[in-house]
C-alpha cells in the first residue's frame, strides 16, 4: 500500500520509551473537537462539572446502564468479531485538587506481553461473569493500590474493542473525595501519575491522525480512520486510551462526541 503524501511529521523534539507505530499509509487528521471553544470554557472543569456534563449525555448509571456490547462491532465482518476474545475494564478514576477535576493514568510495564509502556487507565481482564464495575475496581486496586471504599463508580464512557489484544474493554467512570495515595505493582505498572483534564485541552495538546484500517468500523469512505494523541509532560497518550480520554472532554466541553472516531488500535 503507498504511504500517503500527507504523512505527519509527529512528536517534533520529543522522544518517548513506548513504541508508536507509524502506518504505511497516514495522513494528518483534524484539529481537536473543542478547540473552536474560548479558553475560559477549557478551564476550572471542576468534579460537580464533569459529573453534570455526564449526567446530561447519559452516561451516568442514574439515567443509563452501561451497554452490554460495544458498538464498535457494529459493521465488523464476523471474521473480524471473532478476534475479540477477552471481556475487560478500566477505571477512568476522578479527583478534584484547586478546582480541576484530574484523572489517574499508568504507564504500563515494559514486561508485560501487549501494550508494553503504553498509557493506561488502571484496569485489566474479567474474571468469568465479573461485572464492569467489579472489574475494574479489583484491577485498580491490584495495580495502583486504590482502595475501593474511596470510589464511588457514578457512570461509564463507551465501550470500546481493541484489535491488538483481542478485547472489548468496558470504561468505567469512578470519582474520588481527594487525591489518593497510590503505589505501583512493578509487575503491571512502571508510573502511577495524574493530569488535570484541563492540560489535556490545552493547545498543542491534542493531535489526531488518520490511519487507514481495511475491515473496520468507524472509517471513512476510503477506510480512514481516526487517531488519537495526547502530549502530557514526559509522554504521550494514545489509541483507545486517547480516545476514552476524548470522549469524556467532549462530555465536559459541551461538544459533539463524533460516534465515527472508530476503534482501538
Amino acid at each position: 500500500m503507498a504511504r500517503s503524501a500527507e504523512r505527519p511529521t509527529r512528536f517534533k523534539d520529543h522522544e518517548y520509551p513506548q513504541v508508536i507505530p507509524v502506518p504505511e499509509d497516514v495522513k494528518l487528521g483534524g484539529p481537536a473537537p473543542w478547540a473552536h471553544l474560548d479558553p475560559s470554557a477549557k478551564t476550572r472543569l471542576t468534579l460537580s462539572l464533569v459529573t453534570r456534563c455526564l449526567h446530561e449525555r447519559g452516561r451516568t448509571f442514574d439515567v443509563a446502564r452501561m451497554p452490554d456490547v460495544s458498538s464498535d462491532l457494529d459493521g465488523i465482518s464476523e471474521a473480524n468479531r471473532e478476534l475479540i476474545t477477552r471481556k475487560s475494564a478500566v477505571l477512568v478514576a476522578l479527583f478534584e485538587e484547586d478546582g480541576e477535576t484530574h484523572v489517574v493514568l499508568t504507564r504500563r510495564s515494559f514486561s508485560l506481553r501487549s501494550h508494553r509502556g503504553e498509557i493506561a487507565f488502571p484496569g485489566g481482564r474479567s474474571d468469568l461473569d465479573e461485572a464492569p464495575v467489579d472489574t475494574a475496581l479489583r484491577e485498580a486496586r491490584e495495580e495502583v493500590g486504590l482502595d475501593e471504599s474511596l470510589v464511588t463508580p457514578i457512570g461509564w464512557l463507551t465501550p470500546i474493542i481493541t484489535f491488538a489484544s483481542g478485547s472489548a474493554i468496558w470504561p468505567v467512570v469512578g470519582v474520588l473525595t481527594h487525591r489518593p495515595k497510590l503505589v505501583a505493582d512493578p509487575a503491571e505498572v512502571e508510573r502511577v501519575f495524574t493530569t488535570p483534564l484541563s492540560a489535556l485541552l490545552e493547545d498543542g495538546a491534542f493531535l489526531e491522525e488518520r490511519w487507514r484500517r481495511e475491515r473496520r468500523a468507524g472509517g471513512d469512505d476510503e477506510g480512514y480512520l481516526p487517531i488519537h494523541f495526547y502530549r502530557v509532560p514526559g509522554d504521550v497518550i494514545w489509541g483507545a486510551t486517547a480516545r476514552v480520554l476524548t470522549e469524556l472532554l467532549c462530555c465536559v466541553t459541551g461538544v459533539a462526541w463524533p460516534h465515527e472516531y472508530g476503534t482501538g488500535v
